[in-house]
């Protein structure tokens, strides 16, 4: 199973999961790039879908239906689905609400695809008001193994690093991944992430130090997650 990403709308990312030559989209808001990706490599559109549904990130689902004979997948559908079949392999459909109540990440291969729900160095805003959810949906996604990569929905990883060194002026790890980031091809791993995102580090004895400093509850797992989510 392979993975194409697609930068569109300055900071928007898609995605093209493909195996063999049946293709699903995610999040296709780069229309022309992905058909002209599936046309060059001669995919097959089975499956359109989205990891929630904000404008931006469904803006390209009625062009791409109208392109192809692919079968869109909505929100309602994805609730009940475990997994997308390709081929031989499986993309697994995984519920996280914590930044939209309608929140999935696809896992497949080596890979998650995040959406808005883990970003490379930050947990996504918590828009639907549901933080212990949240934290829930990002304690399933730290089960995955630490090789895993992660794609997420936006390329914030510039500002979001900036944000993680005034919270730890001190981690190194930081810079090293800063070197590594390339604008053309935006992921981490989960190992990067665990140590990089202020978000992941709720049970961080560092962390928990920084968040006394600022006067911030750390007394419970939640209350250092919730502590955390009010300063990045």
């Amino acid at each position: 199973m392979q993975i194409k990403q697609f930068r569109y709308s300055t900071d928007n990312l898609a995605y093209l999961i493909y195996q063999n030559k049946s293709a699903v989209i995610i999040d296709g808001g780069a229309v022309d790039s992905i058909l002209s990706f599936v046309n060059q490599n001669n995919l097959i559109i089975e499956f359109i879908t989205n990891t929630h549904t904000h404008p931006d990130h469904t803006q390209g689902n009625t062009s791409l239906l109208k392109s192809s004979n692919g079968v869109f997948i909505d929100m309602d559908k994805l609730y009940e689905t475990e997994f997308i079949q390709m081929g031989d392999e499986k993309l697994h459909v995984l519920h996280t609400p914590g930044h939209t109540k309608d929140s999935f990440c696809f896992h497949g291969g080596n890979f998650l695809v995040s959406g808005d729900t883990l970003f490379n160095g930050k947990a996504g805003r918590c828009f639907s008001g549901d933080l212990k959810g949240f934290l829930k949906s990002i304690k399933t996604l730290l089960e995955l193994p630490v090789t895993t990569n992660i794609y997420a929905g936006h390329d914030y990883v510039e500002e979001y690093m900036g944000v993680a060194k005034q919270l730890m002026p001190d981690n190194g790890e930081i810079d090293k991944f800063l070197k590594k980031y390339n604008p053309d091809h935006v992921y981490s791993t989960l190992a990067d992430e665990l140590k990089i995102n202020p978000c992941l580090k709720f049970n961080d004895d560092k962390m928990i130090s920084v968040l006394k400093g600022l006067n911030l509850p750390v007394k419970t797992e939640y209350d250092r997650w919730k502590s955390i989510m009010s300063v990045v």
